[in-house]
């Protein structure tokens, strides 16, 4: 079947035309998912992505790792149209990987009939749809079907066969293609970008990316470091950074936030930290963390806690697909004991499974917290406000939405909650990350 789609869909590719001008950043809409999550199910989700993540962080090096986002956390989508004519398809943004894929159909006609409208990427319908040879070196970037399809340079319809499988065994498997993309710039004006490289999946299988948890999505922009992520294809021609302002969405309208790729506004208010590299190649965006406060005393935690070895392992990410945020076992015990002596409330009875302190705040108009804030490699200090790591449970329960990493060779992860209420600037090209509690209403 996958042999039929392939002869009648691929031709013969020709370069496309890419729009010229100048156009200094895209602004691009992140809508939130899920925003009635459980917590309970908020760390089931965290803890399969991340168990999907490590695992996959530790295979073949120099291949990308394959996204965790699908696990069901609270997500950010974004909208990417694909193809000429363009088919808008919904996307997990996804900074914990680099391959950008969507789900694909091989339909000609009535397509509505069988599938509904946008809800995979209709191949035969764009006149730009163009498959990568499986001897283009591009085809070296993904991973590949078991046992691999022969490739023969000489056959024009050799395409490059793509795979990837999830620890639940769910899979995504097709061609590693290119396409044209189509954006509304800052100027107000329609920009085209020819050539993404993509993953059209037309074998979509498994719980992880066709079920429930995945939420509706067509597939996942991956906003990782490599080298075929949606930010260092399109982000050449915007100064390789891109940045986001997570907004609260238990805010009811939830206001919206935006994916902005290249150079917006100036802040002066923005502090940066360097970026890390892992010796595994990895897409991950790292952070150094050197010391934890909590009430602006510092915590006695080793600084090898907080370390990348030279296997890749340990170290912190920066991640958008984790909701929670999770710290080495020996750090969070200190944090958490902490919180324990400075906290005056009532425990709470019945508290959700898997959380390690809830308190009763019925009748307190504003209980007490800790204030809780990260020293970074740089000389910035990272301190979120009580809301993004002290959340609401259940009527009047408050628990302490943070989590203890307990493998050996695991990382922490700074997650999308943590983030909340921060514009986060991903200076590729600069190698460091900047952030900042002001300018969300302009990201």
């Amino acid at each position: 079947m996958l042999l039929v789609i392939l002869l009648t869909l691929t031709h013969i590719c020709h370069s496309t035309t890419v729009n010229s001008g100048s156009h200094h950043f895209l602004r691009l809409p992140l809508r939130h998912i899920n925003p009635h999550q459980s917590p309970t199910e908020a760390i089931f989700a965290d803890s399969a992505r991340l168990s999907t993540l490590l695992s996959a962080l530790h295979r073949k090096p120099n291949l990308p790792v394959t996204s965790g986002a699908y696990a069901g956390a609270g997500q950010y989508f974004v909208t990417l149209h694909l193809g000429s004519p363009p088919q808008p398809l919904l996307l997990i943004a996804d900074t914990g990987s680099d391959l950008i894929w969507v789900t694909c159909s091989a339909c000609r006609s009535n397509c509505s009939a069988t599938r509904p409208p946008h809800t995979a990427f209709l191949a035969r319908h764009s006149t730009t749809y163009c498959p990568h040879h499986c001897f283009d070196p591009a085809c070296r970037l993904v991973p590949h079907p078991r046992p691999e399809v022969r490739c023969n340079r000489t056959r024009l319809h050799s395409s490059c066969r793509y795979e990837y499988s999830y620890a639940d065994g769910s899979i995504t498997n097709g061609f590693f293609a290119k396409e044209t993309t189509s954006f509304n710039s800052s100027s107000g004006r329609l920009l085209q970008h020819g050539g993404l490289a993509f993953g059209c999946g037309f074998k979509i299988s498994g719980p992880s990316v066709s079920g429930p948890g995945f939420h509706g999505a067509q597939g996942v922009m991956g906003l990782g470091r490599g080298p075929i992520s949606f930010v260092t294809q399109i982000g050449r021609r915007f100064g390789n950074k891109f940045s986001y302002c997570l907004q609260d969405y238990t805010i009811i309208p939830p206001p919206t936030s935006y994916l902005l790729i290249g150079t917006g506004a100036g802040n002066s208010r923005m502090r940066y930290t360097p970026l890390q590299t892992s010796p595994l190649s990895s897409p991950f965006y790292y952070i150094g963390i050197q010391n934890v406060y909590v009430d602006n005393v510092r915590l006695r935690v080793s600084p090898s806690v907080w370390s990348l070895d030279k296997s890749g392992n340990g170290g912190t990410i920066v991640d958008s697909g984790t909701t929670l945020t999770f710290l080495p076992d020996a750090a969070y015990r200190h944090v958490l004991a902490a919180f324990r002596r400075r906290v005056k409330l009532a425990t709470a009875d019945g508290s959700p499974p898997n959380f390690d302190l809830c308190y009763n705040v019925s009748g307190v108009e504003r209980p007490r917290v800790p204030r809780l804030s990260f020293e970074l490699v740089g000389n910035s200090r990272f301190t979120p406000p009580v809301g993004n790591y002290f959340i609401d449970t259940a009527e009047d329960v408050k628990c302490f939405a943070l989590q203890p990493v307990t493998s050996p060779d695991g990382f922490s992860v700074i997650g999308n909650l943590m983030q909340q209420g921060f514009l986060f600037e991903f200076d590729i090209g600069r190698s460091r990350l900047g952030f900042s509690r002001t300018g969300c209403s302009r990201s």
